[in-house]
C-alpha cells in the first residue's frame, strides 16, 4: 500500500506525518486520505503540491504499492 507523507499544515490537519493509504492513482490516494482525515485536510490539499517518489506529479499519476506520496503545503517563515 502506498505511503502517504504529510508535511506542515497537512500533518497538523491529519494528526500524523505518515500513513498507508490505498489507491492506484494520486487522486485515489488523496480521496481516501480526505475520507480518513476530513474537511480540514481537504482544505489543505487545495493549496498543496503533491510528489510521488520525489517528483511533482498530476492527480492521474499512477501509484504503486511501494511508492511514497508526499503532500507539501506552502510554508512561510522568516
Amino acid at each position: 500500500m502506498p505511503v502517504l507523507r504529510l508535511f506542515a499544515a497537512a500533518r497538523e490537519a491529519a494528526g500524523t506525518a505518515r500513513d498507508h493509504v490505498s489507491g492506484e492513482t494520486v487522486e485515489q490516494v488523496l480521496h481516501n486520505a480526505v475520507e480518513r482525515y476530513g474537511d480540514t485536510f481537504a482544505a489543505v490539499l487545495t493549496t498543496s503540491r503533491v510528489w510521488v517518489n520525489g517528483d511533482e506529479v498530476g492527480s492521474s499519476a499512477p501509484v504503486g504499492e511501494d511508492d511514497e506520496v508526499a503532500v507539501l503545503p506552502p510554508v512561510s517563515g522568516g
